[in-house]
């Protein structure tokens, strides 16, 4: 297979070796990358939805983004209704579970909204929820939030806190049909260990715009499952930014796009710290008449983040005819003292040698193309670590390979 190692103008090849388990699959496809090398990676960022003007399209941030189908969410004239969403926790004993005014001191700590969507939404919500899991703790089963949506629009605000040593998996799992932009903080104490698993599995006509900030401590490892399947629109925008040295960074993502779908997600690791690592893996596949994926990767190295070791990939795989898929990956580099840093990217269809070598031995072309997708799609599955959020996407995923069969 040919792939896009897109190498930008400063010093940002990668040193000792190839690429970080999970860049590199067996039988993959051809190339058909965009990259360009980013001076700052997204507007100043504001809690004022009056700080961003309104969207028309043609800024850097928003040109790939169908702005009439965001409902409203762009430009203020979406008001929240009752029937938005509905918000379910299921947290194991010792975690604490709160809904707090707009005034606590722990919302916002994690980042700060980068375009007028997500001000919008920090500006709009009356009430967050924050889950705090204690000093130490060690959670044997995930803290799991149901987000139902129940057909209208609403703006939301969640905060994930993991005192120092704690460990937990929390997973998100967003289905129902709603107009929804929400933020999410998640802020790691020193030596904490978190997962995430976030799963947008709208009804057809949702759309959700969210923006994901994890601020990681000392020593702190976070390690985050962008899943999207349903929703007519869906941008994400998670970002990533270290408290102090040592912390680790993880950022997989899997997305299958169907006929008319949008799924845009902006990722952002800011390595503004010495000595921290990052690994970001996102793969897509795309079936369909006006399919669209849209991946950015952002990726900065201050000039005090010594001792850097990073790495970005982005995969596609285009079953059918009519789908299109943007994939722009940015590394900005402001040191020369780094470990290692790259990226890449690579969108194409089935590869033909694979197919060939399976139906030669006697595999009809149907099922070999199944077990392509499989393939492709299992590497980042199997790292999730939550059985049932496993299986649950397996069977998403050969439900979707029914649809582009039929």
């Amino acid at each position: 297979m040919a792939e896009a190692q897109n190498s930008p103008t400063l010093n940002s090849v990668r040193a000792g070796g190839p690429p970080p388990a999970g860049s590199t699959t067996a039988g993959q496809i051809a190339v058909a990358a965009e990259s360009t090398v980013a001076t700052r990676m997204s507007a100043p960022a504001s809690f004022d939805v009056a700080d961003f003007p309104v969207p028309h399209g043609r800024e850097e941030e928003w040109r790939f983004t169908p702005l009439e189908r965001l409902r409203g969410l762009h430009d203020g004239t979406a008001v929240a209704t009752g029937d938005g969403v509905k918000v379910d926790i299921d947290a194991p004993e010792g975690v604490v579970v709160e809904t707090v005014g707009r005034d606590d001191a722990r919302i916002g700590r994690a980042g700060t909204p980068v375009d007028r969507v997500a001000a919008q939404a920090y500006s709009a919500f009356e009430k967050a929820g924050v889950i705090t899991v204690p000093k130490e703790t060690v959670l044997t089963e995930p803290i799991r939030i149901a987000v139902h949506g129940e057909g209208g629009t609403a703006f939301a605000h969640q905060v994930v806190e993991l005192g120092p040593f704690a460990e937990a998996v929390v997973v998100i799992d967003h289905t129902g049909d709603a107009v929804l932009a929400a933020n999410v903080d998640y802020v790691l104490g020193d030596g904490a260990k978190l997962t995430v698993v976030s799963v947008q599995d709208w009804d057809d006509k949702a759309v959700h715009a969210g923006q994901h900030n994890a601020l990681i401590g000392r020593d702190a490892s976070f390690k985050s499952f962008l899943v999207t399947f349903g929703g007519d629109l869906v941008r994400l925008h998670p970002r990533v930014t270290y408290a102090a040295p040592g912390g680790e960074a993880e950022l997989f993502g899997l997305y299958f796009t169907d006929a008319g779908q949008h799924q845009e997600h902006r990722l952002l690791v800011d390595h503004n710290v010495p000595h921290c690592k990052s690994n970001v893996v996102y793969k897509g596949a795309l079936q369909g008449e006006d399919a669209h994926a849209v991946w950015i990767g952002d990726v900065l190295i201050e000039a005090a983040a010594e001792g850097t070791d990073t790495y970005e990939m982005n995969r596609n795989l285009v079953l059918t005819d009519g789908a299109r898929v943007d994939s722009v990956p940015n590394l900005e580099i402001e040191t020369g003292e780094i470990v290692g840093a790259g990226h890449a990217s690579a969108t194409g269809r089935f590869d033909d040698e694979q197919l060939f070598y399976l139906m030669a031995r006697g595999i009809p072309e149907i099922d070999a193309r199944r077990l392509v997708v499989r393939g492709f799609f299992a590497e980042l599955v199997q790292q999730i670590g939550v059985p049932d959020i496993e299986e649950r996407l397996i069977a998403k995923i050969e439900q979707e390979l029914e649809a582009s069969v039929a």
